[in-house]
C-alpha cells in the first residue's frame, strides 16, 4: 500500500521494515493497535470516537492491526481475509469530520509517544496517517 520511504541515511524501507520487518514488525504493529485502542477505551477526550465503536473492541483491533500490518508494506492480513479494504465506504456510516479525525490521530500519536517509536519514524507515520484520517472525513 505504501511506497518506500526515506530512512535517516538515505536507505529507503517500508514503515513494516521501520517497525521491526519479519522479526518484530508484527508484533510492534499490534503493541501499536492495542495501545492505540487502550488510549480510546480510557481517555475522556475521545469518547466521540469511541462511542462510535462497539462496547467489545476486540474485532476493531483485530482489523485495525491486519489493516495497518498491510498498510505499512507487511504481510496483506486485511485484504487476505475481507478483500480492498475500500476504507472511505466503510466509515461512511459514521458522522466523521475534524473532531472524529483529530481524537483518532490523538490515539495514534499518544500510542506511538507510549510505545517511545523514534522520533523520526513517528513524525513519517503520524503524517501519512493523518491523511489516511483526513480522507475518512465525511462531514
Amino acid at each position: 500500500m505504501l511506497d518506500k520511504i526515506e530512512e535517516v541515511g538515505s536507505n529507503k524501507a517500508t514503515f513494516y521494515e521501520l517497525l521491526g520487518g519479519e522479526v518484530n514488525g508484527t508484533a510492534n504493529i499490534r503493541a501499536l493497535v492495542e495501545t492505540f485502542y487502550d488510549i480510546m477505551d480510557s481517555e475522556a477526550k475521545v469518547k466521540g470516537i469511541r462511542a462510535m465503536h462497539a462496547a467489545d473492541l476486540t474485532s476493531a483491533r483485530e482489523k485495525l492491526f491486519m489493516f495497518l500490518t498491510g498498510w505499512t508494506g507487511g504481510p496483506q492480513l486485511y485484504i487476505e481475509r475481507y478483500g480492498h479494504p475500500m476504507l472511505r465506504k466503510r466509515h461512511l456510516p459514521f458522522a466523521i469530520g475534524e473532531s472524529e479525525r483529530d481524537q483518532w490521530m490523538y490515539c495514534m500519536i499518544s500510542a506511538m509517544h507510549k510505545l517511545e517509536l523514534d522520533e523520526k519514524l513517528m513524525t513519517n507515520l503520524a503524517t501519512q496517517l493523518y491523511g489516511v484520517a483526513d480522507f475518512m472525513r465525511n462531514q
